[in-house]
């Protein structure tokens, strides 16, 4: 379960929602990459990225939920997985490296920093030239749960937000009836 803006979050939720294999999968995930996961919560995606990307490959993930980020730390260690590297911190002040990642990815989680301009400014120091941006987030409608619709980015606003960090816009789609997903190139 992860804590998404004060409510949580089933895996078998999620599951109903949307596909995340199929997400990682389009993003290009694969054995041998680095995936960098901003606002990571207990960790679903940097779970599924880190059996994607094997040994191989790294993820780090950060959250500002010291909570959170212990319990991915122990989910990664019960299920051997050493190529996870989580920290508890600002998404604003967290760059992992410099052009290392191959996807850096938001879940549900961009309306959530004090300034997504900053946090996307810093994907793009993270990502390879060949890297991907991936955000997956509320659609702007009412529903009974999720963030509070005025908190939520629509997708134009999400897009001109990327923009303005810097990335071209790849692709807007639906992912499931309650979230969109765009992908952006550096």
């Amino acid at each position: 379960m992860g804590c998404h803006g004060g409510f949580l979050l089933e895996e078998s939720v999620r599951r109903a929602w949307y596909n995340p294999e199929a997400i990682l999968k389009n993003a290009g995930l694969r054995s041998g990459m680095v995936f960098v996961d901003i606002g990571c919560g207990d960790g679903f995606f940097s779970m599924l990225a880190a059996e994607t990307v094997v040994e191989a490959g790294k993820v780090y993930a950060v959250d500002a939920d010291g909570l959170a980020i212990e319990k991915l730390k122990r989910k990664a260690k019960e299920q051997g997985l050493k190529n996870v590297h989580a920290t508890t911190g600002a998404a604003e002040e967290k760059v992992f490296c410099s052009q290392c990642a191959d996807v850096v990815f938001y879940s549900m989680v961009l309306h959530d920093f004090k300034d997504p301009v900053k946090v996307l400014r810093n994907a793009k120091q993270m990502l390879k030239l060949t890297g991907k941006l991936v955000n997956l987030d509320w659609k702007k409608m009412l529903m009974a749960f999720g963030p509070p619709i005025q908190i939520r980015f629509s997708e134009q606003n999400a897009q001109t937000l990327i923009e303005k960090a810097g990335f071209t816009l790849e692709s807007v789609k639906d992912a499931g009836r309650y979230h969109y997903i765009i992908t952006a190139k550096p």
